[in-house]
């Protein structure tokens, strides 16, 4: 029934017009194995479910992170659409670590407690960068070098950021896929919508495998903006009876026996 499912989706797309904009569509990995790189086998289960998904997405070019888990998630779209993968550095998980206000201990630049920022005004504002949890050395050279990765992939289809919006000469209808992680998807979606990161990793979670689509506007002439029609969807999970992973969430009542840390 799932496959029957999909194959009748893309029927559907290959008879219909083709869409003129750019499109990019941001995929996490599934489960992961964090201690060897890979995925577990509910990830495998989890990919599996998503080929027979994106066979069907009318995707041109596959970015995809040089980390393990992610290139196993990509692995059977790569081999189902006969793909030549892009493996990209700025897609690796972004790893910059920052102190902790309260202890100096060093944590990913994503991960805080809410008690940490409530009363940081700077966090969710345009000078989110100028914020103590943002403002070291480390994270400054691995977000510049995430910014340049993600011009140099817009460059290449026509695309320039100036200030808050995107310019184009002549834009494309080209559909991207970039297979990566939680929290570098985060900074990717704060710079494509010019706004702090903090709104991504903190009010939202991308579950393994979910599946995030972002295309251009351009309602005047060379003046471009990004929107977001669709966010951490794994309805391929549901349509395959596979429920989703608890990575990358918390427990939702503290006397519960989920993850706190």
């Amino acid at each position: 029934m799932l496959s029957a499912f999909f194959d009748l989706i893309g029927a559907i797309q290959k008879t219909a017009k083709r869409e003129y904009f750019l499109k990019i569509i941001i995929i996490r990995h599934g489960d992961p194995d964090y201690e060897h790189d890979t995925l577990t086998q509910k990830g495998v289960k989890e990919a599996e479910l998503l080929t027979k998904r994106t066979v069907n997405m009318g995707i041109d070019e596959i970015w995809c992170s040089p980390l393990g888990r992610a290139k196993a998630t990509a692995e059977g779209t790569i081999k189902a659409l006969g793909k030549t993968p892009r493996i990209e550095s700025w897609l690796r998980e972004f790893d910059a670590l920052v102190p902790q206000p309260e202890t100096g201990n060093l944590s990913y630049a994503w991960d805080f407690r809410p008690r940490i920022y409530q009363n940081d005004d700077l966090i969710y504002s345009d000078r989110w960068m100028e914020s103590p949890l943002y403002n070291t050395e480390d994270f400054k050279t691995k977000y510049e070098q995430l910014c340049r990765g993600i011009d140099e992939m817009l460059a290449a289809h026509g695309y320039k950021k100036e200030g808050r919006i995107f310019t184009t000469e002549k834009g494309n209808d080209d559909t991207l896929a970039l297979f990566c992680h939680f929290g570098v998807e985060g900074f990717i979606l704060s710079y494509l919508f010019s706004t702090s990161p903090h709104f991504f990793h903190q009010n939202f979670v991308a579950l393994p495998t979910s599946v995030t689509t972002i295309y251009t506007e351009e309602r005047e002439e060379g003046i471009v903006a990004f929107r977001c029609c669709g966010y951490g969807d794994i309805s391929h999970l549901y349509a395959g009876n596979e429920p989703p992973s608890f990575s990358a969430r918390f427990c939702e009542k503290f006397d519960s026996s989920d993850r706190h840390d």
